[in-house]
């Protein structure tokens, strides 16, 4: 593990950053910007994203912000060229954009199903497929980085969805890591894994129906979010401080894993029938 200030490895470099107009995305984009890194910023909400790539200008960052529909392999390789014609190169890819769905497994519209399949496991293989060719020819140092979840290693009842997805995400980096490494690419492999962050993405995924169970779950959540999470720039910044140590498995807020990743290891080991903890 090689370990560098983030002020020192990251300045002058280009990230990309999907979803990041708000929430974590925005928070990456802040720290990256304080660290004199160059933007591409990608994002489905034009308005909003052209607003704070503005915002970031006006601070002194360089930003190239691209109208982006990550589930359209097409609009993903149209950001790529967007980039490379911009800076010349990429060094850093964050795959972050991601949406929620909330309520009963079978009772979740398929096309919600459809949505966060095609947008935050689809997104990420896009983003991988229209930038890693790119970095591998590049030859230089570079980094990926793939947002996951804690909800990634122990799964939730009434967001099965997300639960999926972030499974998906550890599976799809740990493997990515493993081809990489294969090719000896000098590319570091990051899975980020945070628990609550202050935002609105709950709030945003309005419980299907009337469910009250659902929307009871979705209400905890959003205030545990409010009252007991972290800041999407103080997230940011502790992922950059971990990424700059070269770790693959960055944990910005390690309790929540550190306590549970043991017992639910010896669940499985001891085939143990899962029970059911809502505690938040």
């Amino acid at each position: 593990m090689t370990e560098s200030a983030p002020s020192e490895l990251f300045a002058g470099k280009v990230a990309v950053i999907t979803g990041a107009s708000a929430g974590i995305g925005s928070g990456y984009a802040r720290q990256a910007a304080s660290l004199g890194m160059r933007l591409v910023l990608a994002d489905i909400a034009e308005e909003r994203l052209n607003g704070f790539a503005e915002e970031l200008r006006q601070g002194g960052a360089e930003v190239e912000a691209v109208v982006t529909d990550v589930s359209d392999a097409a609009s993903v390789e149209a950001l790529a060229e967007r980039a490379y014609a911009r800076f010349g190169a990429v060094d850093m890819l964050i795959n972050n954009a991601g949406i929620m769905a909330m309520g009963w497994s079978w009772e979740i519209p398929a096309e919600k199903w459809d949505a966060m399949l095609r947008i935050n496991i689809g997104g990420y293989v896009n983003g991988l497929r229209a930038f890693v060719p790119r970095m591998l020819e590049q030859g230089t140092q570079g980094w990926i980085l793939q947002t996951s979840s804690i909800g990634g290693i122990f799964p939730s009842p009434l967001m099965s969805p997300y639960s999926v997805t972030k499974f998906g995400t550890l599976a799809l980096t740990e493997s990515l890591h493993y081809e990489l490494q294969m090719m000896k690419a000098p590319i570091q492999v990051s899975v980020v894994m945070p628990d609550s962050v202050k935002s609105d993405i709950f709030t945003a995924a309005k419980a299907g129906g009337t469910l009250p169970e659902a929307q009871a779950f979705n209400d905890a959540l959003q205030q545990r979010s409010e009252t007991a999470g972290i800041t999407p720039e103080e997230h940011a910044r502790r992922v950059f401080e971990q990424v700059a140590e070269g770790r693959y498995w960055v944990t910005p807020q390690p309790e929540a894993i550190d306590q549970g990743v043991v017992p639910r290891a010896e669940m499985i080991r001891g085939r143990v029938t899962p029970e059911l903890n809502l505690g938040m």
